[in-house]
């Protein structure tokens, strides 16, 4: 049996899977059929599911809803109020959960408050999307998204540091020294 944190307000369905030590606050549902590895946070008003999938050290801010077709791998971060989308084509009158395009959250990547990513895109390792984006297309892993629609203005460090290159175009991220090259503009960790 796993040890994780409910607080009485919020709504575990039955068929859900949570590790150890994840948190789940005030007012939030997680749906049957959803997966959630250790080491999780989400905040207050949150949904996720069904049939989702959370990796490990997610943290999940306020009101933020992981519908079913998204799937986040560990250490992603979702910032408050941002949106996922799951149809191309919403109608109310038409139901279309058999076109759900999926969306994945690649390692550490994290999203800005009140970004929205649109279904059926992949969102690469360690990218960083600011606050506000409108993310339509797929993001190269340590980009730097921002814009509606979100265009790339540089290169993130593992540690969410902007990137600043030399000649060479190599740079150092002073948190921890890690050295990154630009290569057929794809960012390498070279060190």
């Amino acid at each position: 049996m796993s040890n994780y944190f409910t607080h009485p307000s919020s709504f575990i369905d039955d068929g859900v899977i949570i590790g150890d030590n994840t948190k789940v606050w005030h007012f939030s549902h997680i749906l049957s059929g959803s997966c959630i590895g250790e080491n999780c946070s989400f905040g207050q008003n949150c949904v996720v599911g069904p049939n989702v999938n959370i990796g490990n050290g997610v943290k999940v801010q306020n009101n933020v809803s992981i519908y079913e077709g998204v799937e986040c791998e560990d250490d992603v971060f979702l910032g408050p109020s941002m949106v996922f989308t799951n149809v191309t084509n919403p109608r109310a009158f038409i139901t279309r959960r058999d076109e759900f395009k999926k969306t994945l959250l690649k390692k550490g990547c994290s999203i800005g408050a009140n970004a929205t990513i649109i279904c059926g895109v992949t969102i690469g390792e360690y990218a960083l999307i600011g606050s506000g984006a409108v993310i339509n297309k797929d993001v190269k892993p340590y980009a730097l998204m921002v814009g509606v629609p979100a265009r790339q203005i540089g290169w993130a460090s593992r540690a969410g540091n902007t990137l600043e290159f030399d000649e060479n175009n190599e740079a150092v991220d002073g948190f921890d020294g890690s050295k990154y090259k630009i290569v057929d503009n794809n960012l390498l960790v070279i060190g």
